[in-house]
């Protein structure tokens, strides 16, 4: 499997876990979301193990690449966060599991079998969210329709974490394999889509999204 946090103390933590098993191995670890896809895409896993605060694309970000670069990759994602909102978009972004940090002594190694089984693993808190989503959407008559259309493209959620991180319009291009026109292009429309004035109202919003840590 492919592990992939920024916090390397973690990491190692996280594998001693999951080295302990004998069914369990960390093939590759990465140290954010865009090192994930390449490590992802060389080794192809069975399994990918992501955080979801990371630099250059979250994880996210990266279940989304993964998602559609290699669909017989499982994903799991590890996670702080305990927060509707992001385990709703992990279950969007391809994930099949949402293990939180504070309890993954006793959960990740169940999540990671489940997954391997093709078996979906959510945490006690996160039932009782799905529940009362299925109804709340019940009650408005689209309980079978898709998830509604996100403000802004994948695309530009990518961009946005990346000027928000600081990122020049040339380097987004290098990391993105884009030309710096359509970089800026993307941003001229993130502001106009937003109704922001500049990179500061940027970086604050996706300080706000949870795209960057404050």
């Amino acid at each position: 499997m492919l592990l992939a946090d920024d916090h390397a103390l973690v990491r190692r933590g996280v594998r001693l876990i999951l080295d302990s098993e004998p069914d369990l191995t960390v093939v590759a670890e990465a140290g954010d979301g865009a090192e994930a896809v390449e490590l992802a895409r060389a080794e192809a896993p069975d399994l990918a193990v992501l955080d979801i605060a990371m630099p250059r694309l979250t994880g996210l970000q990266a279940a989304r690449e993964l998602s559609r670069l290699l669909p017989r990759t499982r994903i799991l994602m590890l996670t702080m966060y305990d927060n509707e909102q992001y385990f709703f978009e992990a279950l969007r972004a391809g994930a099949c599991g949402y293990v939180l940090k504070s309890v993954a002594d006793r959960d990740l190694v169940e999540a990671c079998r489940a997954a391997m089984r093709d078996e979906p693993f959510i945490y006690p808190g996160a039932v009782n969210a799905l529940i009362r989503n299925f109804l709340d959407r019940a009650a408005d008559g689209d309980a079978d329709l898709p998830a509604r259309t996100r403000t802004i493209t994948d695309r530009e959620e990518e961009i946005l974490k990346l000027v928000a991180e600081g990122h020049t319009s040339q380097q987004i291009a290098d990391l993105l394999f884009i030309s710096p026109k359509t970089v800026e292009r993307h941003r001229a429309n993130l502001l106009q889509k937003l109704g922001l004035r500049d990179r500061l109202e940027l970086t604050r919003y996706a300080i706000r999204s949870g795209l960057i840590e404050p």
